[in-house]
């Protein structure tokens, strides 16, 4: 597909960057995908329709971002969406208890990956022609509410959203959108916990519902297709019965 759009997932080696990356493929788009496994991301390329690159990197590490975003430039010559996707939690500890060597990785992976892969994006989009492109940005529903005992992750998400906002309004001039999806509960490894209990604000420990996947991709897709002339700020998809809406 020598005139399909370019995206580039990040975390594309399971959960959410993996569906994204297989709904987006099937949507026309050539990708992609990086992950710090690179036996993952050739997995998830298998899955795939259309063209595929893959380059296993660490988001947090500014060389290798470098090395990522020379190698999409080498191969596709554009990039028309980056899905900021990557992402990692601490230990649920009592705050005083996460080690700041925790810390220091959750702010490096969430946030910092976000922001060079971001900075990476602008000079290609910048740049190319016709100028421009969209970048999505993985948030979560604790960019608004958090769990207990997950400081860092929290915080990582919060300044997401500043991220965001910064992102949007710098990209203006450049035809560059930038939006956010935050996600409640999506079926994934990840989540996959949540059947035995999860920490609730007022101590307790219960079960939450969670959604296929699928709904999270459908989402992305349809945010990433819309021309640049508009653009989806913030969207919120959310297993429709977990407890974020209300007191509970």
């Amino acid at each position: 597909m020598a005139d399909a759009k370019v995206a580039l997932v990040t975390g594309a080696g399971s959960g959410i960057g993996r569906a994204c990356a297989v709904a987006l493929s099937q949507a026309g788009w050539s990708l992609a995908l990086t992950g710090r496994r690179a036996e993952r991301l050739e997995e998830t390329a298998a899955a795939c329709q259309g063209e595929t690159l893959v380059h296993a990197a660490d988001v947090a590490d500014e060389a290798q971002v470098a090395g990522l975003f020379a190698a999409v430039q080498d191969r596709f010559g554009r990039l028309d969406l980056l899905f900021n996707n990557a992402g990692t939690g601490a230990p649920p500890v009592p705050l005083e208890d996460l080690d700041l060597a925790a810390w220091k990785r959750t702010v490096d992976v969430n946030l910092t990956g976000a922001f060079l892969c971001t900075q990476g994006a602008f000079r290609m989009m910048k740049a190319q022609d016709p100028r421009g492109g969209r970048i999505i940005n993985n948030g979560s529903i604790s960019a608004h509410s958090p769990r207990p005992r997950s400081v860092a992750y929290t915080a990582t998400k919060h300044a997401i959203t500043g991220l965001t906002k910064s992102t949007s309004l710098d990209g203006r001039a450049y035809d560059i959108a930038c939006g956010q999806i935050d996600i409640g509960n999506a079926a994934t490894d990840m989540t996959r916990r949540m059947s035995a209990g999860v920490p609730q604000a007022d101590g307790s420990l219960r079960e939450e519902p969670v959604m296929d996947v699928d709904a999270v991709a459908g989402a992305v897709v349809y945010m990433a297709g819309l021309p640049l002339s508009a653009n989806v700020q913030f969207m919120t998809v959310m297993a429709t019965k977990m407890p974020f809406v209300g007191r509970g």
